[in-house]
């Protein structure tokens, strides 16, 4: 046991003081209240107890202040009991203590210590185990009072050894921004002398120039005498000068008979330079002409991540007749083998292949730079006064969408149709400029949803950007986010030439049409499933209006029906026989998608099969 501690050993059950146990002589020992270096032990054998009692005098040197040990801590933190059976063993190591500083005085403390106690009362005999205890439990409670004591002056010393440490802080750094200012008054007073020293020079450097101005009034005026003696003769010489140009002014009348030659000379040629760019435009269409007013372009997209990889042999790209090196214009798809028997020999059916050819077919590597180069002199005939029209023609999800306004994000790599189109169009109106002509374009963004018309756009400027966030989308059995309606961008272009006395007048309409699909069976009746089903059947119902529309052109029928859908009574400008026609039709790559592929295919090419008639520019 250390010194300074008090250990009581007692058994749990409670016992009377006439059940006490007999001391043996053996075991009698006097305490030495006030002289003992050691704690004294007194130790009871008896029959059931044993009580072992250890008493220690803690010696407080008289200091101003006492630091606080890491045993006073673990004391103060250890919960004190007290009771009948139990003690709580206190630790104080006053010896290695040492005074912090005079702050303050140690408080009186009132409770008489343990030794005081101990000789103020009377001494107990041997076999007065009880009465000893409860002195040594006096003595205990004047130990604790006085460690209370201690305990709140070392709290009281910490909190003003805080606030001396705070008022250190607050001087460092009030010292550190008087060092600052310091430095920077010591920095100021360099610049300072600095520039003192400058303007000295610069004061000496004053008056040599001042020196230096009055000898040179002093020559002016000599140079004055002189200029006077000059004038008299500039002034024969001015005479002189003015025969000269009466003959200069008759030389400039012959040089601006000479410049009217060179104006006419320009202006011929200008003539002939817009006769040239009129034989070019001239040329152009009829290249277009040659391909076809009506051109359809397949475009095969590929497989997308998460889709399941096409089986090989579902769709193939024959080469042209001058092999890989030409642009692909044919492409099969074969019907892959099912499990249902033929009627003769009920084995399993072959494969079934269709052949179809159309005036360009893109594979599913192509890019939309690729795309839009072989549309690009279709759309740049809109500046010289024909009507075009593109339009995107497919199933749902075949990238119908994709073709005509790009990719999300504003990737320039993945822009489509529409905003190539445009950006086209801007670049060769300005190089004609150059030319005379100059050009003005109105923009619209509408979309016709179960026959009505609506118009995207909220403003003019993010034109392409509103109009495809506003577009109605929902999600249908082939893809996540589908469209539900015909978007439909036109780009009203007027031009005029001044010098030609010439205007023409065209629409572009680049037209994103609703996904083609049949109408499932499997719908229920609920709200949704109607509303669904009511979508299905306008776009079905406009799509077939489309395709009796340009079979009608191309028979030459009298009537063609352009009021019976909200689609082609707003194209039926650009669907005459005087517009340029160019159908995108958009297939899926997947073999759950054969039956619809084939279906878009089968209405591509009685598209490509028809004759309109030939363009005709809207000029004056």
């Amino acid at each position: 046991m250390e010194k300074g501690n008090m250990e009581l050993k007692v058994p749990p059950s409670k016992t009377s003081s006439s059940q006490l146990p007999v001391l043996g002589r053996g075991t009698k020992r006097r305490l030495d209240k006030e002289n003992a270096p050691e704690p004294e032990k007194k130790r009871i054998r008896g029959p059931a107890t044993a009580v072992t009692i250890a008493v220690s005098r803690p010696r407080v040197p008289p200091m101003a202040t006492v630091p606080r040990t890491k045993k006073q801590e673990a004391a103060q933190k250890a919960p004190l009991k007290s009771g009948p059976w139990h003690t709580t063993a206190t630790t104080t190591d006053v010896k290695s203590r040492k005074p912090i500083s005079a702050i303050s005085a140690p408080k009186s403390v009132s409770a008489a210590s343990p030794t005081t106690a101990r000789k103020g009362s009377s001494k107990r005999p041997a076999w007065d185990v009880k009465g000893q205890l409860c002195d040594l439990r006096k003595e205990f409670s004047a130990c604790q009072a006085r460690t209370e004591v201690l305990t709140k002056e070392n709290q009281e010393l910490r909190s003003q050894f805080g606030q001396a440490e705070q008022q250190v802080k607050s001087l460092e750094a009030e010292n550190k921004v008087l060092m600052g200012e310091l430095t920077k008054a010591q920095a100021q007073a360099k610049q300072d002398q600095l520039e003192l020293v400058r303007l000295g020079a610069r004061v000496q450097e004053l008056e040599e120039h001042l020196h230096t101005q009055e000898g040179l009034v002093q020559s002016m005026q000599e140079e004055r005498l002189q200029l006077r003696e000059e004038r008299r003769d500039l002034a024969a010489r001015l005479d002189v000068q003015e025969a000269q140009l009466q003959e200069s002014v008759a030389a400039l009348a012959k040089s601006q008979a000479d410049s009217t030659a060179q104006a006419a000379l320009l202006a011929e040629r200008t003539e002939h330079l817009h006769s040239l760019e009129m034989e070019r435009r001239y040329l152009h269409n009829q290249l277009q002409e040659l391909k076809g007013n009506i051109r359809v372009f397949c475009r095969v997209r590929p497989a997308l991540p998460g889709e399941s990889t096409p089986p090989p042999g579902l769709i193939l790209f024959p080469p042209g007749p001058n092999g890989a090196s030409e642009p692909s214009t044919r492409l099969s798809l074969t019907r892959p083998c099912d499990d249902r028997c033929s009627i003769i020999g009920g084995l399993p059916g072959p494969p079934v292949r269709y052949d179809f050819s159309f005036d360009r077919v893109f594979l599913p590597g192509s890019r939309q730079s690729e795309v839009f180069e072989e549309v690009s002199l279709l759309v740049q005939s809109a500046l010289d006064g024909y009507p075009v029209c593109i339009f995107a023609y497919g199933q749902t999800g075949s990238g119908k969408t994709f073709t005509m306004e790009g990719g999300p994000g504003g990737d320039p790599q993945v822009e489509g149709l529409i905003p190539r189109a445009v950006r086209h169009l801007f670049s060769v109106a300005k190089k004609l400029e150059a030319q005379g002509w100059s050009y003005t374009f109105v923009a619209s963004y509408v979309e016709i949803y179960n026959e009505t018309i609506r118009d995207l756009l909220a403003c003019v400027e993010a034109l392409l950007n509103l109009a495809r966030q506003s577009r109605a989308v929902a999600r249908t059995a082939q893809n996540e986010q589908s469209s539900r309606s015909h978007s439909v961008f036109q780009l009203q272009i007027s031009g005029k030439h001044l010098g030609q006395n010439l205007h023409c007048a065209a629409p572009l309409n680049l037209v994103d049409l609703a996904g083609s699909e049949r109408l499932d069976p499997g719908l229920s009746t609920g709200p949704a499933d109607r509303e669904r089903l009511k979508e299905t059947q306008a776009i079905n119902s406009s799509l077939s209006t489309l395709g009796l529309v340009i079979m009608a052109l191309s028979n030459k029928e009298p009537h063609v029906p352009y009021r019976n859908s909200k689609l082609t009574y707003l194209l039926q400008n650009s669907l005459r026989g005087s517009a340029k026609m160019l159908m995108f039709v958009n297939i899926s790559p997947l073999e759950e998608n054969f039956s619809e592929s084939l279906n878009s295919l089968r209405f591509a090419s009685k598209v490509n099969q028809c004759v309109i008639g030939t363009a005709r520019a809207n000029k004056k």
